[in-house]
């Protein structure tokens, strides 16, 4: 197997294989192996068919599926070989059989070098979770307005409506989840932060194909969530530009957070699970070496 690669931008590569006759001759003959087994031709039983007979009915069909196993092998072979490390499938172009040798061409970005800062002790401020009694009463203020009835007072009869035996006990599962909702957002505001400051000190190259994955992706999302609200076709086509620009800004920043955690991880050794995200994984590691302080 030979393969070339030839450095198209800082990120994309062009690797041209080429399949020698003795390997593609080997799965050709493995494939015929498979095709003579279920093959049905006239006058035999399956399996039992001449090899000749099988070759002159289902040539063209056993090159196809040779090739079609021969691409993958080797494109794993020729990336592991040039220690390539792509950041999605490639892009298979000018498949050629030709007097027995297979060539090819893959078109793959991969992973941009990341020069990262110091990412473990990154200096956090957490807000203190506590709700105060003020905190309280704005709440139920904002309650009794929601109601549609400003008269309405919130007492023991008022709450009883709700399943609570009385207004304190209200007030107490009030306090509960508004400290679980503060809790929520302080952790969310301190995620930021360590996010802000990789992004500060990160230097890297942003795949471009990536981020226009990205894009196609959100886009076809956002559409599809307002042409569920009544947004008509046309005046989807219409909003598709203003779109466009509006994610990608949003987009690029997601594809650059997702290549500087994949980096952190890979340094650190965090192997993710099915199941697991990865950036979850990634932010509890910053988060325990993280050095906080309060708000």
């Amino acid at each position: 197997m030979k393969v070339a690669v030839k450095k198209i931008d800082a990120l994309r590569r062009e690797l041209n294989f080429e399949i020698p006759k003795e390997r593609v001759k080997k799965k050709l003959e493995e494939v015929f192996e498979e095709l003579g087994r279920v093959a049905k031709i006239k006058g035999f039983r399956p399996g039992k068919a001449p090899r000749h007979l099988v070759e002159a009915q289902h040539g063209a069909l056993a090159r196809e599926e040779a090739v079609k196993k021969l691409i993958p092998e080797v494109y794993r072979e020729g990336i592991e070989q040039e220690k390539l490390a792509p950041l999605d499938l490639p892009e298979i172009e000018d498949v050629n059989f030709k007097d027995g040798i297979v060539t090819f061409k893959a078109l793959v970005d991969i992973k941009p070098e990341i020069k990262l800062g110091e990412y473990k002790g990154i200096t956090v401020k957490r807000k203190d979770s506590k709700v105060t009694d003020e905190d309280v009463a704005k709440t139920l203020e904002y309650f009794k307005k929601s109601t549609g009835d400003e008269k309405a007072e919130i007492d023991d009869k008022f709450v009883r409506g709700l399943g609570y035996p009385n207004l304190q006990a209200f007030k107490e599962s009030l306090t509960r989840q508004m400290e679980i909702d503060k809790d929520r957002q302080n952790r969310v505001d301190v995620e930021h932060q360590i996010v802000e400051a990789l992004l500060k000190d990160a230097k890297f190259a942003v795949p471009q194909s990536l981020v226009k994955r990205q894009l196609e992706y959100r886009l076809s999302e956002t559409q599809k969530r307002l042409k569920d609200q009544g947004m008509s076709d046309e005046d989807l086509r219409k909003k598709e530009a203003e779109m466009r620009k509006e994610l990608q800004e949003p987009v690029e920043r997601d594809v650059k957070i997702y290549l500087v955690l994949d980096k952190i991880a890979h340094l650190e050794g965090l192997h993710v699970h099915e199941g697991e995200s990865l950036s979850h994984k990634v932010m509890e590691f910053l988060l325990k070496e993280a050095n906080w302080q309060s708000a």
